[in-house]
């Protein structure tokens, strides 16, 4: 990874300026920056770079709209101005519902309404439509409930299931690997396992747990997404089988038990 000073001489190079002149845009000395990109003349020969402080970073980025990120090696967008125009989410959907005495309610979304859903999610009267239901161990957000359609996530959720999720209130708040309820204008509503490279593409790489070949991973662009559901928790009719070491061990309690009759039978005779 570059170093600050390494991205401070990208930006001079980036601007065809010198020290000198950098240092007079930004209101420093050209000996602060040559001896931040330079380093100052030490008595064994060497050179030793200063770190830039506070008010030279923060002069660097308002004169040159520098992207924050990038000089702190998080992004590799250098200008504000070439960071994809993505949407604010407003901190909460556009639409709640409520009990009576104020608390949220859940609001499921069965597959059959997943079309109506994605026209109708802003849409107060079309919420109202929908089975709402209040979860007392759901707090700290606004959840949805949403019935699993399809297989690509098999190995982890079922046509059928139920996932329960949180509105992310913004994009930077997506982890990569975990699974999200994604509607956007293009694919509707989607349940995916996610890789967040909205700061550095613009876009969210989605993936099916299905690994059978018939699910590719595909992107989707920010500017598509109305909203995103984090999946805190999930409810299936499926029941799990038992693993093999399950069955060895039930069989040789089967042959314990077995065993325990014969003996006291024995006794007995």
């Amino acid at each position: 990874m570059e170093q600050i000073d390494e991205k401070i001489t990208a930006i001079i190079n980036h601007f065809h300026l010198n020290n000198y002149a950098f240092s007079k845009r930004i209101g420093v000395t050209g000996t602060t920056i040559d001896s931040i990109v330079n380093g100052r003349p030490q008595a064994d020969g060497s050179r030793k770079k200063t770190k830039p402080g506070y008010d030279v970073l923060s002069s660097i980025i308002d004169e040159f709209n520098i992207n924050p990120d990038y000089l702190f090696g998080k992004s590799k967008v250098m200008l504000k101005s070439e960071l994809p125009n993505t949407p604010t989410y407003s901190g909460m959907p556009q639409v709640i519902s409520t009990t009576p005495d104020g608390e949220e309610n859940v609001v499921y979304v069965p597959a059959k309404a997943r079309a109506g859903y994605l026209d109708g999610y802003g849409d107060a009267e079309y919420i109202e439509t929908l089975p709402a239901f209040h979860m007392p161990q759901l707090t700290n957000g606004t959840f949805r409930c949403f019935e699993v359609k399809g297989n690509s996530m098999v190995r982890t959720f079922f046509d059928g299931d139920m996932v329960f999720g949180r509105y992310v209130e913004d994009f930077n708040d997506i982890k990569d690997g975990r699974v999200y309820v994604i509607i956007s204008k293009n694919d509707g509503v989607v349940l995916k396992r996610v890789i967040n490279r909205i700061g550095e593409r613009g876009k969210l790489i989605l993936k099916s747990d299905n690994k059978d070949g018939n699910y590719p991973t595909y992107t989707i662009n920010a500017e598509d997404i109305m909203e995103v559901w984090y999946v805190t928790m999930f409810a299936s009719k499926q029941m799990p089988e038992p693993i093999d070491v399950y069955d060895r061990l039930h069989e040789l309690e089967s042959k314990v038990v077995d065993l325990q009759q014969l003996i006291s039978q024995n006794s007995k005779n």
